[in-house]
């Protein structure tokens, strides 16, 4: 029979045998999620094209790559939010450069509530007295809304955001739908509050395309994601007018019902919190708050089949982001404000 000193040993041996098994197969596990991760960068990269400088950048990107992989895992395990996100071709970016590269909105003298008042904008709000709306809208579904498009690495959402608005209230009056040049709002309006893509306010936008005498479509001044000189020539061209602007009351979720069940609307949202860069689908209910710095454009609402309400708004951020470049945001929400403030600053162009 063994003695108890030996059995004693026995034990400790198992013991240590059972810590060294258990800390190398989490030596492993780390390793083994370590470089599972670091081939997915591989993927991801050649799936964007994505091309660093150097080794250090490439590294670093990698860490920020890895940071926001746990992330959008994490949020999506939790399964506690109607929405889910999505590596998209914006997960090297960390939050703040990202906002600072997509994010242009400037709202200036014209969002103040200090501004004068432009002589092409009216203080009426022509849907003030309308009373039957649809339980539904979907601007795309009537020819009334282009592709989505793409801003690419310059803050000029302002002016996608002004151009969608545009385009819709083009097709609505003429049954025409043309895509029109943003690149002319970055190139030629640069007078006053907008600058390209150094931001830029969509009634702003309004008010360049008016005085401007209209505005020239897309493929005769095509989009380049840059600041450039304006080409006067191509300036002049016009293929769209519109004769003035109006805004939506402001703090009113039921206004801009209104308004967008009558024609596609800019909206302006704040769109600061980390999950919307990396949204994948469903209705966006995220953290956000008003500090607003994203234009974007309001193209209709509905209901799910579990009854959230929602508003349909296009994205300028390309079709790999969202629901092919749109995002369905929570509509009729406690807060006056409207979900990341999308009721605090709306305008739509009159024709």
């Amino acid at each position: 029979m063994a003695s108890k000193s030996q059995s004693h040993c026995v034990l400790i041996l198992l013991l240590i045998l059972t810590i060294w098994t258990s800390g190398t197969m989490s030596s492993r596990k780390l390793q083994e999620t370590s470089t599972s991760l670091s081939e997915r960068h591989e993927q991801w990269m050649a799936k964007y094209g994505k091309v660093y400088k150097d080794a250090a950048e490439k590294a670093k990107r990698f860490e920020i790559f890895k940071n926001n992989v746990e992330f959008i895992e994490s949020f999506n395990s939790a399964a506690t939010k109607p929405y889910k996100l999505g590596v998209n071709q914006f997960a090297d970016q960390t939050s703040e450069e990202f906002r600072a590269i997509r994010n242009g909105l400037k709202r200036s003298s014209h969002g103040s509530s200090l501004r004068t008042m432009s002589k092409t904008e009216t203080t009426s709000f022509k849907y003030e007295n309308v009373t039957a709306l649809p339980a539904s809208m979907d601007w795309r579904k009537k020819g009334a809304v282009t592709p989505v498009k793409d801003q690419g690495q310059c803050g000029s959402c302002w002016a996608f955001s002004t151009i969608a608005a545009t385009e819709g209230i083009h097709q609505l009056t003429t049954g025409q739908l043309v895509s029109l040049s943003e690149q002319e709002l970055v190139d030629c309006d640069t007078k006053g509050v907008d600058q390209g893509c150094e931001g830029g306010y969509m009634e702003d936008g309004f008010e360049f395309i008016i005085k401007n005498g209209g505005i020239t479509c897309e493929q005769n001044y095509p989009y380049t994601a840059t600041d450039d000189k304006c080409n006067t020539n191509k300036e002049a061209s016009h293929v769209a007018q519109i004769k003035g602007y109006e805004k939506v009351p402001v703090n009113s979720e039921q206004a801009l019902q209104k308004a967008v069940a009558n024609q596609p609307v800019s909206v302006s949202i704040d769109a600061g919190d980390g999950s919307f860069q990396f949204y994948s689908s469903g209705v966006f209910t995220g953290e956000c708050g008003t500090q607003l710095d994203h234009g974007v454009t309001a193209i209709g609402y509905g209901v799910t089949d579990d009854g959230i309400d929602y508003w349909l708004v296009k994205n300028s951020w390309g079709t790999e982001w969202g629901e092919e470049g749109y995002v369905r945001m929570k509509r009729n929400i406690d807060a006056k404000e409207g979900l990341c403030g999308i009721a605090m600053d709306a305008s739509y162009p009159t024709a």
